[in-house]
């Protein structure tokens, strides 16, 4: 899916890109498969980017068949959540990305329009109780993008360190409760016990 296909109820200025690439140590089993709603998660999520992103890239890792989007491989150098974020920034044609790792499995379109829909800024990012979500945000490809290839050259991989060299508009609080389905949108699965959780209602 490119930015020309966008529809009409798409964003023809935003690519979504889902990151796959994660190597899934804790949960053992590779996330992007493991199964939401009766479908791998890499399919579920993908087809809520693609309700309203013009464009949609599957980053890194091995996506199941049916989930829409263009592939892209993750570049080269050490295994990281940065390296699949630049690699995401590289190749979208979007002047807005917006970054969605594969478990985050209760992300949803509401949680997407409401980054979408806050005042502008390099970065929007969530942030509830404290805790950063760098890798379910919004990012201006352009400053974000250099940004994290001046941090991925350094050897610096932490995703804070990005952030250090970016406006970042924090969405949190009372902007962010409506969106946040109890805090299961920003949900984070990397064990079995937080899938169960998960599946439980109780995620989040």
């Amino acid at each position: 899916m490119g930015l020309t296909d966008a529809g009409p109820d798409r964003f023809a200025d935003v690519t979504g890109a889902l990151l796959l690439g994660g190597e899934s140590r804790r949960m053992g089993r590779d996330k992007a498969r493991l199964e939401i709603e009766g479908e791998p998660a890499a399919v579920v999520l993908a087809r809520r980017l693609a309700a309203f992103c013009g464009e949609l890239l599957l980053v890194g890792g091995e996506a199941p068949a049916a989930a829409p989007g263009r592939r892209v491989s993750d570049p080269p150098g050490p295994s990281s959540a940065l390296r699949g974020l630049l690699g995401a920034l590289r190749a979208a044609d979007g002047s807005r990305v917006l970054v969605v790792a594969t478990d985050y499995y209760g992300f949803g379109v509401p949680l997407g329009l409401a980054l979408l829909a806050f005042p502008e800024a390099e970065a929007v990012v969530p942030r509830r109780a404290e805790q950063i979500h760098p890798l379910c945000a919004l990012y201006q490809r352009e400053p974000a993008r250099a940004a994290a290839e001046a941090v991925f050259a350094r050897g610096e991989l932490a995703l804070r360190a990005m952030l250090d060299r970016l406006a970042v508009r924090w969405i949190e609080g009372a902007d962010l409760l409506p969106f946040a389905e109890g805090g299961r949108a920003l949900a984070n699965v990397n064990t079995p016990e937080e899938l169960h959780a998960f599946r439980s209602g109780a995620g989040g």
